[in-house]
């Protein structure tokens, strides 16, 4: 018998916006997952995750300065078998960013490892980035979703090649609103969710249940919410 989980995927600007507005939004989704990017990193970040996290009925499974703002929540569905928080080789007057990983299992037997990721701004830097989240991908013993802000277009050579390798949920069920960033006035799809073989995306964009005022005033970028089925 399958599973359905709800995956939102949400760069948060280091909780800069409007908090209020944010939780709000979070909670409008109903996620059983959330993959951040941008999640707090610096001076007490521990404590405005885990507020974060207590405000929209989630727990905070792994990431944070870690692996450099990439961060994972769960609801209380998942149980937790095993974390892993990493960072890509550091380029020289960039900025640098790394991979939250999860494995989740839902019920009895249904298991997912879910990847939160950030890439680069620079082209090279983010195609090294994608091929090493790649291999990460290909060592997994479960079925995967990898979920983040690729700073990069579909038409891009980092997101096609992660479309190639992975299914691009937006692309095989589109629900939604299509474009992330910027939130005032989306005309970019730079967030993505990509699944591997076991999983089956039912349903992915940006969600419409939020109220409008509320995805523009939470962050720079819209979130993806996505309906897995494992």
């Amino acid at each position: 018998m399958s599973v359905k989980v709800r995956l939102l995927s949400y760069n948060v600007r280091s909780l800069r916006d409007d908090p209020h507005a944010l939780v709000r939004v979070i909670r409008a989704c109903a996620p059983d997952v959330v993959c951040l990017q941008e999640a707090p990193r610096f001076f007490r970040w521990r404590k405005r995750a885990a507020e974060l996290a207590r405000r929209t009925g989630l727990v905070t499974v792994t990431g944070g300065a870690p692996s450099c703002g990439t961060m994972i929540l769960s609801g209380l569905r998942a149980t937790v078998e095993h974390t892993e928080e990493t960072t890509f080789p550091l380029v020289h007057g960039e900025h640098r960013r790394g991979l939250a990983v999860a494995g989740l299992r839902f019920g009895r037997e249904a298991r997912l490892s879910v990847v939160s990721c950030h890439l680069s701004l620079r082209d090279a830097e983010r195609r090294a980035q994608g091929e090493a989240l790649l291999e990460r991908v290909a060592a997994f013993d479960t079925p995967a979703v990898v979920a983040g802000d690729l700073n990069e277009r579909p038409t891009g050579a980092t997101f096609r090649r992660l479309a190639g390798a992975l299914t691009d949920a937006r692309e095989r069920a589109p629900v939604g609103g299509e474009f992330t960033f910027p939130a005032t006035a989306p005309r970019r799809r730079i967030d993505g969710v990509f699944c591997s073989d076991g999983v089956t995306a039912l349903s992915c964009g940006v969600p419409t249940a939020p109220d409008p005022d509320d995805l523009a005033a939470a962050s720079d970028h819209l979130p993806v919410l996505a309906v897995l089925s494992l």
